[in-house]
C-alpha cells in the first residue's frame, strides 16, 4: 500500500523517471495553459465577488492566479493532491525564512522563534475556526493522526475500533496497532459504490449497530482515494449517541472546501497545511477540542509541556523553523483568492472533465456529482480494471502518450483506481485534454 511518504518510491514503478530523463530539461516555466510567464512580479489579486458559478468561469482572473505558480512546461500535473505547489510569494518568504534561520541560528531559535510559532498557531486556529489552545502544529496530517490514534486511551480489551475501506492506509495501520496493543478488535465497513448521502449514513449506522462495543471510529472527510466527501457531522452524531469517539482525517479538507471545526463536529481532527493551503512540505496540525485532552495520552510521557496543554500530546523534536514561519504567508495568499472562490474553481475544473466522460462506455467515475459529496479530487476506473498493475499502466499511458500526470490509489474494497486532482494553475483546457485522453483509451478496450 502507498503512504503519503511513499510517493516517490512507487512513482518509479510508473516509468516516469525514464520518460522524463529522455526529455529536454524542464527548466522553462509557463503560465497555465502554456502561455509565457509575464515579466516582472505576478499581478496583485483580490477575491472576485458575485455568483460562484460565474466566478469559477472567469478565465481572465484564473490566468492571473496561475502565474503565481511555477509549472513544468511539458507535463500537466493532475496529481495536486500529494502536496500543493507554493505560490511564488510564499516560496520567496520561505527562502527568506530559511536564510534568517541559517544566519541567526540558535539565537533566533531560542529567543525569537517561540513568538513566530505562536503567531502561526493563532493563524491556523483562526483559519479552521478553533481556539489556539486546541491546535498543535505537526509535520503533516499523518503525524497528527498517528498521535491522536496511537495515544487514544479509551479503548480496552474486547472493545472495537472501526474504520472504512476508503480511509487512508497509514491511518488504518495506526488503528490496527492501537487495537493490538490494547487487546481490542478491529472492524471495518465498505463505503458503497456508487455513494449517496443516504447509503453512506446507512453503512455507518449498520456498522455501529453491528459492533456495539465500538469505542473509536476513524472517519475521513475528503477522501484521498476517490475524492468522496462524507457527511462527517452526521456520522459523528450517530457515533456520539452510542458513546463512540470519532477521529477525523481532514488531510484534504481545509483549503479545498469552505469548512470549520464546528462544521465537522468532531473532538479530534488531523489536518495538512502543505496540501491545499500551500505551505512548505512538512506542515500540519492536530486539533483536540477543549475539555477532551484527557482522552489522548501525553506523547512519550512528554514533561516539557504541561499535561493540561495540547503541546504535550505531540513531540517532534527540533521544529522545522522556516516551514512554520511560512505558514502565515500561505494563509495570506489563500485569502487573496477567497476560500469559496477557490473551492468553486476546483469543482469547475473537476466537473468539466467528469461530465465529459460520465456517459462514456468503459469509464467508471467513482464519485457522485452531489455538490455536498465531492471536491476537486475524483477517481476513475477504465473497463472495470481493479488491479494495481492495470491502474499503473493507465497512469503510465496518460503520462507517456498524453503528457498528463495522475496517480493510482489502492485499498478500495472494489479495487484500485486512478486519482485525478486539479489545482489552481490548471485551466479548462487541461480538463478537456484529460477527458479526450480517457475517451481514446476507453475506445481501445
Amino acid at each position: 500500500m502507498t503512504t503519503r511518504r511513499g510517493f516517490f518510491k512507487e512513482s518509479a514503478l510508473l516509468g516516469a523517471g525514464a520518460l522524463l530523463s529522455s526529455m529536454p530539461a524542464m527548466a522553462g516555466l509557463v503560465a497555465s495553459g502554456g502561455d509565457p510567464v509575464p515579466a516582472g512580479p505576478p499581478p496583485e489579486l483580490t477575491p472576485l465577488t458575485g455568483p460562484l458559478d460565474l466566478v469559477a468561469r472567469d478565465e481572465a482572473f484564473w490566468r492571473r492566479v496561475a502565474v503565481h505558480y511555477a509549472q513544468m512546461d511539458r507535463i500537466t500535473n493532475l496529481e495536486a493532491g500529494y502536496f500543493g505547489v507554493m505560490a511564488r510569494s510564499v516560496l520567496a518568504d520561505y527562502h527568506r525564512n530559511i536564510d534568517q534561520v541559517n544566519r541567526e541560528s540558535s539565537l533566533f531559535a531560542r529567543r525569537d522563534f517561540p513568538a513566530r510559532l505562536q503567531a502561526a498557531r493563532e493563524r491556523v486556529a483562526s483559519f479552521v475556526g478553533s481556539k489556539p489552545t486546541e491546535i498543535a502544529l505537526s509535520r503533516g496530517a499523518t503525524e497528527a493522526l498517528q498521535c491522536l490514534i496511537g495515544q487514544y486511551n479509551r479503548v480496552g480489551a474486547g472493545d472495537t475500533v472501526l474504520y472504512a475501506d476508503l480511509d487512508y492506509n497509514a491511518m488504518q495501520w495506526a488503528m490496527n496497532a492501537l487495537a493490538q496493543r490494547r487487546g481490542a478488535v478491529v472492524a471495518t465497513l465498505e463505503i458503497p459504490e456508487p455513494a449517496t448521502h443516504e447509503n453512506v449514513l446507512v453503512a455507518y449506522e449498520r456498522a455501529l449497530q453491528g459492533h456495539p462495543r465500538t469505542k473509536l471510529l476513524l472517519v475521513t472527510h475528503c477522501n484521498n482515494k476517490t475524492g468522496l466527501v462524507l457527511p462527517v457531522r452526521e456520522i459523528v452524531a450517530l457515533a456520539k449517541t452510542r458513546g463512540v469517539d470519532v477521529i477525523v482525517d481532514a488531510a484534504h479538507s481545509f483549503g479545498q472546501v469552505p469548512l470549520s471545526m464546528l462544521d465537522l463536529g468532531a473532538d479530534f481532527v488531523g489536518i495538512n497545511l502543505h496540501k491545499w493551503i500551500g505551505a512548505p512540505v512538512g506542515a500540519g496540525a492536530l486539533f483536540i477540542k477543549e475539555g477532551r485532552l484527557d482522552a489522548i495520552d501525553r506523547a512519550h510521557a512528554d514533561e516539557s509541556a504541561s499535561i493540561t496543554s495540547i503541546d504535550s500530546r505531540i513531540h517532534t523534536g527540533t521544529t522545522p523553523f522556516a516551514t512554520v514561519m511560512t505558514i502565515p504567508s500561505a494563509l495570506d495568499f489563500q485569502a487573496t483568492i477567497g476560500q469559496a472562490q477557490k473551492s468553486a474553481r476546483l469543482r469547475y475544473l473537476r466537473d468539466r472533465w467528469v461530465q465529459s466522460v460520465r456517459q462514456t462506455p468503459g469509464v467508471d467515475i467513482l464519485t457522485p456529482d452531489d455538490p455536498a459529496m465531492v471536491c476537486a479530487i475524483t477517481a476513475f476506473r477504465l473497463h472495470g480494471r481493479t488491479t494495481r498493475e492495470a491502474n499503473q499502466a493507465i497512469t503510465r499511458t496518460l503520462l507517456e502518450e498524453f503528457g498528463l500526470f495522475t496517480f493510482y490509489r489502492t485499498g478500495l474494497a472494489k479495487g484500485d483506481c486512478v486519482r485525478v486532482t486539479p489545482a489552481l494553475y490548471n485551466q479548462p483546457a487541461d480538463s478537456d485534454r484529460l477527458a479526450q485522453a480517457l475517451k481514446v483509451m476507453a475506445a481501445r478496450g
